[in-house]
C-alpha cells in the first residue's frame, strides 16, 4: 500500500510487528542533508526515535534532498504513525535549532510492506538510490548509507543474490 499527500490510510492500523518504506523530503527540496554534521543532526534523532518507538532502522539512506528508511517495527505495541510523528518532530526542531533553518516538508511517503521480498525490494532501491543518482559508482563510496541491523555488506550481497537484481544505470 503506498500513500502520498495527505496523511496516512484512514482504514489500516498502524500498530504491530510491520515494516515500512519511509520517505521525508526537505523542505523546498532544498538540499540541506549534504554535509557529515547536517546528517549526523538528524541520524541522532532517528536512532532516539527508533529507541523510545521500539522500531529498528533496518536500511537508510540521507540524499541531498530527502531520506529513506526502511524500518522494522519491534514489538507488537510499536505505531509507526507516532514514530514517524516523533522523529520528524525531534528532527526538525533539532536540525533548525542547529542551523536555522526549517528540515521536513509537511508530508512524507509511506509503504507499508507485506512479505521479505518487498523487504528486499526496498533494500534494493534504497542501497541503490546514490548510484541511480550518480552521486558515486558504488553503494559503498556513499558516506550517508547504512543499516542499525546489518552490516552495509551483507545488505548489498543479499539483493545481489536476489533473481530480479538489476543495476539500473
Amino acid at each position: 500500500m503506498r500513500t502520498g499527500n495527505p496523511g496516512h490510510l484512514k482504514t489500516f492500523d498502524y500498530t504491530g510487528l510491520r515494516r515500512y518504506f519511509l520517505t521525508f523530503c526537505t523542505f523546498e527540496r532544498r538540499r540541506l542533508l549534504t554535509q557529515r554534521d547536517h546528517v549526523d543532526v538528524v541520524r541522532a534523532q532517528v536512532t532516539r526515535t527508533c529507541r523510545e518507538e521500539t522500531f529498528a532502522v533496518v536500511a537508510y539512506c540521507f540524499m541531498p534532498d530527502h531520506l529513506h528508511l526502511l524500518v522494522e517495527a519491534q514489538t507488537d505495541v510499536a505505531d509507526c504513525r507516532r514514530f514517524i510523528a516523533r522523529l520528524k518532530q525531534y528532527s526538525g526542531f533539532y536540525f533548525k535549532k542547529t542551523f536555522g533553518q526549517p528540515l521536513w516538508q509537511r508530508y512524507g511517503f509511506e509503504r507499508i510492506l507485506r512479505n521479505d521480498e518487498s523487504t528486499l525490494s526496498v533494500a534494493r532501491y534504497i542501497i541503490d538510490n546514490p548510484v541511480r543518482a550518480r552521486l558515486v559508482a558504488s553503494p559503498f563510496d556513499f558516506p550517508f548509507l547504512g543499516s542499525d541491523v546489518y552490516p552495509l555488506k551483507e545488505i548489498v550481497e543479499a539483493v545481489q543474490m536476489s533473481p530480479d537484481w538489476k543495476r539500473s544505470a
